[in-house]
């Protein structure tokens, strides 16, 4: 298959047909990886960003199985910590300042 090249502002590119891009899996993709691998340009589909991640929290919940993996953990100064309600008035314990 034949494609025109054509001029967009200081690039150029071409327009896929929607057969081509259905063939490739293209046609539903909203972002495309694009390389160049000896010679050709190759473009593949990239999966949407947190694509499956919904369901997979749902099958999660769905099983109960959702218990810490790594369990609880905090910071070894936690205990240090001076909370104040006064935001605006940081207190200082052991050399650093809290807020």
């Amino acid at each position: 298959m034949q494609l025109t090249i054509r001029a967009f502002g200081n690039s150029k590119g071409v327009v896929l047909p929607k057969t081509l891009l259905v063939q490739a899996g293209l046609d539903t993709a909203q972002v495309a990886d694009v390389q160049v691998v000896d010679g050709s340009i190759v473009i593949k589909a990239q999966p949407a960003v947190r694509s499956g991640w919904a369901a997979a929290a749902a099958a999660v919940a769905q099983s109960q199985d959702d218990r810490l993996v790594m369990g609880e953990f905090g910071n070894s100064a936690d205990a240090d910590l001076v909370w104040d309600e006064d935001i605006s008035n940081p207190q200082q314990a052991n050399g650093l300042v809290e807020w």
